[in-house]
């Protein structure tokens, strides 16, 4: 018998009446055509085209509808279930139409799944059933599912258990592989009962063997009139399709501590978890996107001996147990349990090693690459440590530094970011709609200018001038023409020179700034002198390294100054100018100002002198600008 699929397509429908009247559940329309012809279109592009319909309210819409499945390449036979038995009941009612190995999908479901994978998974195993699982946007009022660390489901937990807060959020997505014969090893129940919580329970309590099937592949229920329509948005969005099996995936990598939760010292009790404001909101975008959120994690306590492993997978799931209570998830989670000095009392010398997985190195980010066949081109790392940058640039990933946690202030590494952001909620709106933003306005510059030495991009402090110009510089890079950004910050006069009120331009030693960029441009030579940094805290210019810039070299300088100098506009044809809404500016720059620990007196004052010595000439400036960019 070829591979067979057995659909659950009994369902009432009751809580969907509103949106479908009569018409039983599986025949919701999408996108033009019944949920159940998806389904079955989805089973004959993997090779099923055995497909068994368990069917009861209005079967007969469904079997005039569908026939014996001709017409939609595939061979149909119904179950028509004379009263309701319920998943369980239904399934084992029909065991004697059945294959010795079959696939079980509920008729409620939308998805895109590679279901030969899964199969193949199932049959190379020696497990009785395999569940797909995967964690969601609601584990609170969802089936979760235990695991062991070789994906065997070790209990099941169903809605209302008291104990959901203390299980990890994966989720019993509703789509099994079952091996006839396990149902001949327990007692069956009689009447009407549930798969999960009636049959496959008895299955884990005999001892049998069930296995996570665990992927990030688009599979959700549509049972409710909300969910019904979080499917339809996700498949206007393409969210199906871009966490399809057969695609590369774009994930974005999460440090942990000090970017989704408060940072703690050694954080090794769960009741020490708190969300940073914003965060799940932050996520939960990312979810809804089709984006992967994966948090990558080092925690030395495990080895230090401060947690054990149970201990770090209560945390896990505490954070992923608040996360849920605001509609938002992880894909994954992958930390590092090691730490490499020996000496600490109590340490756990299992652990005490010299890894790859330890942040900065790479191991964690590579292992899920493999794992979840991500493209590390189109993927960021968000972090608030130089380690976490570090890591992200040595896995080819965008970066982010978040303002929140050490803010950066570990100063591990000497590693410039390609973004800085306050927090985990503006990093993601930046990608997912800000940075597309910008590079599609950037696209007219480069297209103008790509033969040019030199661009300068000005504007209001605050305005997205840094973010505009990595964005730019970025795209010539991506068209292959190699390309240095430089900042004016770096002329920036010592802070005792800085008097406020005499004017922006007086700020930066220009004539110094002015002559190293000239001798670089007008040189027909590569030049090296060093990559100077204006550190915001401190207050102080640090050294990081150097710029070494061929003759044939683009180079993009960015600063307040850049359009109000004459010298600055004429080392360049192209003269670029960012411009934000000015409530949207005062309000990043009241943020810079309180990380910088400003009181708000301070800050007013200092916003108000700036008001009258630099925001209106650097207006005045726009003038001069070839291009214009809307941050």
């Amino acid at each position: 018998m070829p591979n067979q699929v057995v659909i659950l397509a009994g369902g009432f429908g009751t809580r969907l009446k509103e949106r479908i009247g009569l018409m039983p559940k599986p025949m919701t329309e999408l996108s033009g055509h019944p949920l159940l012809e998806h389904q079955i279109n989805l089973c004959r592009s993997y090779g099923f085209t055995n497909i068994l319909l368990l069917v009861h309210y209005e079967h007969r819409v469904i079997s005039s509808y569908f026939g014996d499945g001709e017409k939609f390449g595939v061979h149909l036979t119904y179950q028509i279930e004379e009263a309701p038995l319920g998943t369980g009941g239904a399934i084992v009612d029909a065991l004697p139409q059945m294959a010795d190995v079959f696939l079980v999908l509920y008729g409620d479901t939308y998805l895109d799944v590679d279901l030969k994978r899964m199969w193949c998974a199932h049959t190379s195993g020696d497990a009785e059933v395999t569940l797909f699982l995967h964690p969601n946007d609601h584990p609170q009022d969802s089936d979760l599912i235990r695991v062991d660390n070789q994906s065997l489901v070790q209990s099941i937990h169903v809605y209302g258990d008291h104990k959901k807060h203390s299980v990890r959020n994966l989720v019993n997505a509703g789509l099994y592989v079952c091996s006839k014969s396990s149902f001949g090893r327990i007692e069956i129940p009689s009447g009407k009962f549930d798969i999960v919580k009636d049959v496959f329970a008895l299955m884990i309590d005999k001892g049998l063997r069930l296995k996570g099937y665990i992927s990030p592949e688009y599979i959700k229920d549509m049972g409710t009139p909300a969910r019904l329509d979080k499917v339809l948005v996700d498949i206007e969005s393409g969210a199906p399709e871009k966490l399809a099996e057969r695609n590369f995936r774009q994930a974005v990598f999460l440090d942990r501590d000090g970017t989704i939760n408060k940072e703690v010292d050694h954080l090794k009790f769960s009741e020490q978890i708190e969300l940073i404001s914003g965060a799940a909101e932050g996520i939960r975008l990312l979810n809804r996107s089709g984006i992967l959120a994966i948090c990558v994690t080092n925690q030395p306590v495990i080895a230090r001996g401060e947690i054990s492993i149970e201990g770090l997978e209560a945390v896990t799931a505490k954070l992923e147990y608040e996360l849920g209570l605001k509609g938002a998830y992880l894909d994954r989670t992958f930390i590092c349990p090691h730490h490499p000095d020996r000496g600490y009392p109590g340490e756990n010398l299992d652990f005490k090693i010299a890894c790859g997985c330890r942040k900065p190195k790479t191991g964690l980010i590579d292992q899920a690459c493999f794992d979840l066949n991500i493209d590390r081109r189109s993927s960021w790392m968000i972090g608030d440590t130089t380690t976490d940058i570090l890591a992200g640039i040595r896995a080819g990933l965008k970066t982010i530094l978040l303002r929140t946690g050490y803010g950066g202030g570990d100063s591990k590494y000497q590693v410039t970011p390609d973004f800085v952001m306050p927090d985990l909620s503006s990093a993601i709106d930046w990608i997912l709609n800000g940075h597309k933003s910008i590079a599609r306005q950037c696209v007219s510059i480069v297209n103008d200018s790509y033969d040019e030495r030199c661009i300068i991009v000005g504007g209001a402090a605050r305005a997205g001038k840094s973010s505009s110009a990595r964005v730019l510089k970025d795209l010539f890079e991506s068209s292959g023409r190699a390309t240095h950004l430089i900042e004016l910050d770096a002329w920036l006069r010592p802070k005792d020179e800085r008097v406020e009120g005499t004017g922006v331009l007086f700020r930066y030693d220009l004539s110094k700034a002015v002559r190293t960029l000239t001798r670089v441009i007008e040189s027909d030579a590569r030049v090296s002198f060093p990559r100077l940094t204006y550190e915001r805290v401190s207050n102080t210019i640090i050294e990081n390294g150097f710029h070494s810039i061929g003759p044939e070299d683009l180079i993009i300088i960015e600063g307040v100054p850049a359009l109000i100098s004459e010298e600055l506009r004429s080392l360049s044809r192209t003269r670029v100018y960012v411009d934000v809404e000015e409530g949207v500016r005062t309000d990043r720059l009241m943020r810079d100002y309180l990380w910088r620990g400003k009181s708000e007196e301070e800050i007013i004052s200092i916003l108000a002198s700036r008001q009258n010595d630099e925001v209106k000439l650097v207006k005045s400036s726009a003038a001069f600008a070839t291009h214009k960019i809307k941050s």
